[in-house]
């Protein structure tokens, strides 16, 4: 769904429910959508306040929960206590690598992951209607910490500084 019918769909939505169309809810879907990031109420919050110090932290959580309600965001939960949400308004299927140590969210799409999917329900007689792959571990830049971290720390066993 492109940007433009994402506002669309959120000023009918708004309109439906009779709620007002505020330039506060617009700047925040404008910087929703075009952060392209999985924000939390505290980031988009934290994106906003430098600009838009009038917008409160509850007006930004109840406008997420509105975009989400009409269908332009997707709320997400990756195991680290917060609601994320991201734009419904990106085109395609991608799956997620979740850094347990960072909390880096990484997007990726995989046509043999979709087809042995289909494959597997298939065998079932199973047909997905939807699904959501989140792989957790950790990212290339928390290994290369852990692994500099052990250097160090087996350097300091043997009594030799790096």
């Amino acid at each position: 769904m492109p940007q433009h019918s994402a506002k669309n769909n959120f000023r009918d939505y708004l309109a439906t429910q009779g709620l007002k169309s505020t330039r506060q809810r617009d700047i925040i879907l404008d910087e929703f959508l075009q952060s392209g990031a999985h924000l939390s109420t505290e980031e988009l919050y934290l994106r906003l306040r430098e600009q838009h110090p009038h917008i409160g932290y509850a007006t930004v959580h109840r406008t997420l929960k509105l975009f989400a309600e009409c269908g332009i965001a997707e709320p997400r939960h990756f195991g680290d206590g917060q609601t994320r949400y991201e734009s419904s308004a990106e085109e395609g299927h991608h799956d997620h690598l979740i850094c347990t140590d960072c909390g880096a969210i990484i997007e990726f799409e995989n046509p043999q992951i979709e087809a042995l999917q289909e494959l597997v329900a298939c065998q079932h007689g199973f047909r997905i209607e939807r699904h959501r792959l989140e792989l957790y571990g950790r990212c290339e830049r928390c290994l290369k910490q852990e692994d500099l971290t052990q250097r160090r720390k087996d350097a300091e066993k043997t009594g030799y500084r790096s």
